[in-house]
């Protein structure tokens, strides 16, 4: 996943403690032993046999609410990096063999990206079916609502691309960029996806709103996914994106041959997106009407520390924004936040309430994540539905 400029460091999370391991690190395992038993794996780690049954991760109940989870890594050394949610673990081998793992105390209610870095580079899970981008996956523990819409790449798929393209140059430092357009159940509102190139090759929009739309659960709607080329610059509170989107690029989309409804637009974005995008609703009001925001980054402001930017003015400039008194009597907006991000909930809560102060429909959620787009789609699909029901 491309790096956030703006994204909170891991130690805005909680770091996740590895639980004791279940033999010694170093010498060879006890002749025949099952050490893994416990997570429903019998066989002794690193046999053919093993390797035969194992999956990755895996989960079981602890005292407190939380669980034990198992990573399992077939090779070398390495460590067990998360997004966001914590410090990354390393792995332990098991004995001789060439079986390493990770026993990672996680607590209740979390789905997080993750990967394994090893000496050779950086992987997915071979043993998730749950790949992201083929060099991260997504753990959830068992309590962890499902997200069904979303369909399982392994580590080695491609996704496809949506047919539909504009070859986008609105000009000045915004730059060159391919925006797709994805028409789902005969298309109808747009949607427009902030970080669009995220959703296209890193987790399946497109197949997942297709299947959402097919079940009934979303409108049909017409995806515009809108890559970005410098997140910080065209994202941080600054009007020319959305100048150029409105000047320029719907009306190249109106006149495609997709059936999108550009007077009934959604926007989408996470992070520093979630900011541009109540950012627009704030600044174009006549533009963007419904909102689908995730995470947003309302602790962004220009008197924020960068040794530490989520201690400045909670809400920072959208709550500055927001306190000037706008009439958002005409604004749908979803908001969503991790429930494991605890630096990110008090700018969030800020600026969730100064929006409903302001008129505005507000709905608020906290996703099972920490600031991962693991977390986001969930909410995605909700919110969008729910943006286009009024």
């Amino acid at each position: 996943m491309p790096q956030d400029a703006a994204r909170p460091p891991a130690a805005a999370g909680l770091p996740a403690p590895a639980v004791p391991p279940p033999g010694p690190p170093g010498g060879p395992a006890p002749a025949g032993a099952a050490g893994f038993a416990a997570f429903g794996l019998p066989e002794a780690p690193g046999t053919a046999a093993f390797w035969a049954q194992a999956r990755s991760p895996v989960s079981v109940p602890v005292g407190d609410g939380g669980w034990d989870t198992l990573f399992l890594w077939r090779g070398g050394p390495g460590s067990v990096v998360f997004e966001s949610w914590s410090e990354p673990v390393p792995l332990r081998r098991w004995g001789g063999t060439d079986c390493w793992y990770a026993r990672v105390r996680m607590p209740g209610r979390l789905r997080v990206t993750y990967r394994f870095d090893t000496e050779e580079g950086a992987y997915g899970d071979p043993l998730n079916p749950a790949g992201v981008g083929g060099e991260q996956s997504v753990a959830a523990t068992p309590d962890t609502p499902p997200q069904p819409d979303w369909p399982l790449f392994g580590p080695g798929d491609v996704l496809p691309l949506p047919a539909a393209r504009i070859r986008w140059a609105p000009g000045g430092p915004l730059g060159r960029r391919t925006v797709r357009l994805h028409p789902v159940g005969g298309g109808g509102p747009l949607v427009l996806l902030l970080d669009g190139d995220d959703w296209l090759h890193l987790h399946p929009a497109a197949a997942a709103f297709d299947h959402a739309v097919a079940r009934g659960a979303v409108p049909p709607v017409t995806l515009v996914f809108l890559p970005a080329r410098d997140r910080e610059a065209e994202f941080g509170c600054r009007t020319e994106l959305w100048e150029a989107v409105r000047d320029d690029l719907l009306p190249r989309v109106a006149d495609l041959e997709v059936p999108a409804d550009t007077g009934r637009m959604v926007v989408a974005g996470q992070s520093l997106g979630g900011l541009s995008a109540l950012y627009a609703a704030l600044r174009f009001p006549g533009l963007v009407t419904r909102l689908a925001c995730q995470s947003g980054s309302f602790w962004w402001g220009g008197e924020v520390d960068p040794a530490d930017p989520l201690g400045g003015p909670v809400g920072g400039d959208a709550a500055a924004l927001l306190r000037r008194g706008p009439d958002l009597s005409g604004l749908r907006a979803a908001f969503d936040v991790g429930r494991h991000e605890a630096a990110m909930l008090p700018h969030c809560e800020a600026v969730e309430e100064l929006a409903r102060r302001a008129g505005a429909t507000v709905r608020v959620g906290r996703a099972d994540s920490g600031h991962d787009r693991a977390g986001w789609r969930g909410a995605l699909l909700r919110d969008v539905a729910w943006a286009l029901g009024g």
